[in-house]
């Protein structure tokens, strides 16, 4: 690993707001911190020392930016992962992980991976289109995910009962059992190298359900 002071090169994927604030913190190390993003006005654009308008899911963009780079780091999941294993594979550090982000990309992924490891978890069933959907085994009501590409309320949908079917996803989705909570919070856990780690203080999270919940 580089020392720091300008000779380090971060590559981030994604250009957004998060990105915006991992600059904001970068700067105090005077990290050389580089962007790719595919809006030409990605709030990023002018925090960072390179700018790079492109496909975060495309395998050469990723890799040609990703090269250039002594560690690469994501702000959004939705990103080329192959591109990211070829790149770990060539000596740059990716963080989190390419076999992490392949997991948090693919909500049923998630859901066996909590199974698997005894971490509590809304009871689920995996289901390949809304066919499936006729003999679950989740009662009414319940929540359909899409496995891929729901974000910020999209990508899912509360099903009533049978009359909803006709609006359900025909993607590959999970099923999530409707459970009745008080509150969602949320906490950042940090480890580092040496297998120490950090728990920040936990914080409400507040959610317009209206706008980010469709139901029918």
């Amino acid at each position: 690993m580089k020392a720091f002071y300008g000779d380090l090169r971060v590559g981030i994927l994604g250009g957004g707001q998060l990105g915006r604030m991992l600059i904001q913190e970068a700067i105090n190390y005077n990290v050389n911190i580089r962007v790719l993003d595919p809006d030409p006005d990605a709030s990023c654009k002018h925090l960072c020392n390179k700018f790079v308008v492109g496909s975060l899911t495309d395998y050469e963009t990723v890799y040609e930016f990703g090269k250039n780079t002594d560690l690469l780091t994501i702000e959004i999941e939705k990103v080329n992962v192959d591109a990211l294993q070829k790149l770990e594979e060539e000596g740059v550090l990716v963080y989190p992980e390419p076999r992490v982000i392949r997991l948090i990309q693919d909500k049923g992924l998630q859901k066996e991976f909590f199974k698997q490891h005894d971490i509590p978890s809304a009871p689920f069933q995996l289901i390949t289109s809304k066919e499936f959907l006729k003999t679950a085994v989740i009662p009414f009501p319940y929540i359909q995910k899409l496995r891929r590409d729901g974000y910020d309320g999209k990508g899912v949908r509360k099903i009533n009962n049978e009359a909803d079917f006709k609006h359900a996803f025909n993607e590959p989705s999970i099923i999530e059992e409707w459970i009745d909570f008080d509150r969602e919070i949320a906490v950042i856990v940090a480890r580092n190298n040496d297998g120490e780690t950090k728990a920040y203080p936990c914080v409400e999270m507040e959610f317009n359900t209206e706008a980010n919940l469709v139901e029918f």
